[in-house]
């Protein structure tokens, strides 16, 4: 059969991403744990194209994946990537991988365990060159009382969910439940799946006690990233959906570390 793909493109144009984009695909992942843990992953996978080629072949993505599907891990994607540009006789090659990680954690209290997600995600990508870059994302939900709100008022104080959404780039492996413990350690309070009466009580006043802006969770936060000599980068945003106020607080840092640092 004639293969389209490879028939020559006159228009002198060579595109630098193609390929699928938010395919719905079982995975497996690496669990600090239990080893591993079964999820369902958003997949996109790129490649570039010369100018000289039609169009790539997008079933080879598909082909890959499903080689890949019993291991999406930080370890392996360098391999991916890899393989991606081996099969599609590509320069460059670029994953992402989004997916919810679940652990199971126990109410404060009254130790009833449930299961908390996290929403993560890996993004890799090797240019021409060979050179990889890989990052590692989880978004972590907390909970934060407003310290001015707690200073000002005869009694109370407003308080709100919100998220932490942490970016890495570091010298060897990192799991996600040490950027979640990490994040969590840096809020007012936690964020709990399950929660009975003793453990409400316990949660609100551990907020009341400990109030925080978002200014505050992102500089803690932050300074506990730059002590891990592990990671190279990061960058952390910390958003507050107001409770009394009808828009989002929000706070922003990016760091790079210097790279005479001691490793």
């Amino acid at each position: 059969m004639i293969d389209i793909q490879n028939q020559r493109d006159y228009r002198n144009i060579p595109i630098d991403k193609v390929g699928i984009k938010n395919l719905r695909y079982p995975i497996t992942v690496l669990d600090r744990k239990n080893g591993f843990q079964h999820t369902i992953a958003s997949i996109s996978m790129y490649v570039d194209l010369p100018e000289r080629y039609k169009g790539t072949h997008m079933s080879r993505f598909v082909e890959m994946l499903h080689l890949f599907r019993l291991e999406i891990s930080l370890k392996r994607f360098s391999e991916i990537l890899q393989q991606m540009k081996e099969c599609l006789n590509a320069a460059s090659a670029h994953v992402e991988v989004t997916f919810p990680y679940f652990l199971e954690k126990e109410s404060p209290v009254s130790k009833v365990p449930g299961l908390m997600d996290y929403t993560c995600r890996f993004v890799g990508s090797s240019d021409h060159e060979g050179k990889v870059d890989i990052i590692s994302e989880v978004v972590v939900p907390v909970t934060s009382v407003c310290p001015c709100s707690k200073e000002i008022s005869d009694f109370g104080a407003h308080n709100q969910r919100g998220e932490v959404r942490v970016s890495t780039r570091f010298r060897k492996f990192i799991w996600i439940e040490d950027l979640i413990e990490t994040v969590e350690s840096c809020a007012s309070c936690e964020v709990y799946s399950v929660l009975k009466r003793v453990d409400e009580k316990w949660v609100t006043e551990r907020g009341f006690e400990n109030p925080k802006f978002v200014e505050d969770i992102v500089r803690d936060v932050a300074g506990k990233l730059k002590e891990d000599d592990n990671i190279t980068w990061f960058a952390v945003s910390v958003e507050n959906f107001e409770s009394i106020h009808n828009h989002s607080a929000y706070a922003y840092i990016a760091h790079k570390k210097d790279r005479t640092a001691r490793p």
